[in-house]
C-alpha cells in the first residue's frame, strides 16, 4: 500500500492472474521429460478427473470452450435452418459457435437480478425452427435449470449449457456439467481451473462424446493416442470433416492438481466475496445477489453494478480510475447485440434487450481469486471507496 496521496498499490493487482503450485509445475516437467507433449496420457487422466468431479459419464478435452461449444452443437446435429436460443449477456464466443454451424442465434433478455437468461422470455421465443437452448451460467451463478428444462422438455428441445464460468457450481444437488444434454467448460487463463487455454465437453451420451472426440482431431475414427495406447498399429481413417481442436498434455498437466482443489478454492473465493460484500456496503453500487436456494455459486467472477448516475461518471471512466489506483478489473459483458459485427449480422436494435444493456453499461468485475491476500482484498475495497467518492 502506498502513501495517502498516491495510488492504493505500488504493484498493480492483475485481474484474473493464474497461480500454479509446485504440483502443477512438476506435472509439466514430467510431461516434457516423457517425450509425449501432444494429446496423450495426461489429457486422458484429466478427462477422467473432470468426469468424476462433475458426475457425468463422458468428458472430452478440447482446445477451448469455443471449440467445445462448436463441436457440441455439431454433435447435437444443429445446423442451417435451426434456431438456438441464448442470452445477449455473454462473451461473443457463445453466439459465434451458433453462427459457425450455420444456425441462427435467437437472443432473449436476462433477469436483471440474476443476470441469467429469463426462462419466461425463452418460452416466448420458441418457433417451429427452434432446436436447442444455450443458457450461460454468468459469473458462475447457475441458471434456473428446472424452468429451462421444463421449457425444453415441453417443446422437444436439446439443452447445451455454457459452463465457461461454472466449474464447481451446483444446481439442486447436481453439479454443473451433469444436468443437461451437453455442457461446455473453459480452462482459459482466468478460469477456476486455468490451463492457459483449454475446454471440455461433458455428457452422458457416448455417441455425442465419440462425435466430439473425432471432430476435435480432424474427423479421425482413431485418435493418435488411441492408436498408441491400444497397442496395434492400425490405420486411422477420416470418417468425417473435423478440426484441429485437441488439447495437449502440456496443458492438461496444469489441470491435474487443480481439479482436485476446485471445492477448496471455491470456498476461498466465497470468503473473498463475503469481505467485498461487507467492505463495499453503503456505496452507490450493487454487489452480487446471493445464490438462490438449492444452488452453489461457482464464484468465478465478482461483478458489481455501478450507480453511474449517482457517481457521476460512466463505467469505463471508473474502470480507468481503478486502474490508476493499481486495481485491474474486467467487463462481463458488453452485450453481444451491441457488438458491431453481431449488430449488423443479427439485425437487433440497441434497445431490444433493455436489461442486458442496462447491466452492460454498469457492470465491472473486481479481482477474485483464492490466492488474494487479506491485504489485496483491503486494497481493492480501499480503491473502490476512493474512486467512487472522487
Amino acid at each position: 500500500m502506498t502513501t495517502p496521496g498516491g495510488p492504493v498499490r505500488d504493484e498493480a493487482l492483475v485481474f484474473g492472474q493464474p497461480v500454479f503450485d509446485e504440483d502443477a509445475i512438476a506435472e509439466v516437467v514430467d510431461t516434457i521429460r516423457s517425450g509425449w507433449v501432444g494429446t496423450g496420457p495426461k489429457v486422458a487422466r484429466f478427462e477422467e478427473l473432470v468426469a468424476e468431479y462433475v458426475g457425468c459419464e463422458h468428458a472430452v478435452a478440447v482446445s477451448s470452450c469455443s471449440a467445445a461449444l462448436h463441436l457440441a452443437l455439431l454433435a447435437l446435429g444443429i445446423g442451417p435452418g435451426d434456431e438456438v436460443i441464448t442470452t445477449p449477456l455473454t462473451f461473443v464466443a457463445t453466439v459465434n459457435a451458433i453462427l459457425h454451424v450455420g444456425a441462427t442465434p435467437v437472443l432473449v433478455d436476462v433477469d436483471r437480478a440474476t443476470q441469467n437468461v429469463d426462462p419466461e422470455l425463452v418460452a416466448g421465443a420458441i418457433t417451429d425452427r427452434t432446436r436447442a437452448l444455450l443458457p450461460v451460467h454468468l459469473a458462475g451463478r447457475p441458471c434456473d435449470m428446472d424452468a429451462l428444462g421444463k421449457v425444453a422438455a415441453g417443446h422437444g428441445l436439446l439443452v447445451l449449457e455454457d459452463g465457461a464460468h461454472a466449474l464447481g457450481g451446483e444446481y439442486r444437488g447436481t453439479r454443473i456439467g451433469a444436468i443437461s444434454d451437453v455442457t461446455a467448460f473453459s480452462f482459459y487463463a482466468t478460469k477456476n481451473v486455468a490451463l492457459g487455454e483449454g475446454g471440455m465437453v461433458t455428457t452422458n451420451r457416448s455417441d455425442w462424446a465419440t462425435a466430439v472426440r473425432s471432430a476435435s482431431q480432424h474427423g479421425l475414427a482413431v485418435t493418435p493416442w488411441e492408436r498408441v495406447s491400444t497397442g496395434p498399429a492400425t490405420r486411422s481413417p477420416a470418417t468425417g470433416l473435423g478440426f484441429k481442436y485437441n488439447l495437449t498434455d502440456l496443458h492438461a498437466a496444469l489441470g491435474l492438481s487443480q481439479i482436485r482443489r476446485v471445492d477448496a478454492w471455491r470456498a476461498a473465493r466465497d470468503d473473498v466475496c463475503a469481505a467485498y460484500d461487507a467492505g463495499l456496503a453503503g456505496l452507490p453500487l450493487e454487489t452480487p445477489a446471493p445464490a438462490e436456494p438449492g444452488t452453489v455459486h461457482a464464484r468465478h467472477l465478482y461483478p458489481v453494478l455501478l450507480d453511474v448516475e449517482a457517481i457521476g461518471r460512466d463505467r469505463d471512466r471508473i474502470r480507468r480510475d481503478l486502474q490508476a489506483q493499481g486495481i485491474g478489473t474486467g467487463i462481463h459483458y458488453n452485450p453481444v447485440h451491441l457488438q458491431p459485427y453481431h449488430a449488423a449480422r443479427l439485425g437487433y436494435a440497441p434497445t431490444d434487450f433493455p436489461n442486458a444493456r442496462w447491466i452492460g453499461e454498469r457492470t465491472i468485475s473486481l479481482p477474485l481469486s483464492p490466492f488474494l491476500s487479506a491485504d489485496d482484498v483491503a486494497d481493492v475495497i480501499a480503491a473502490v471507496h476512493r474512486v467512487v467518492a472522487a
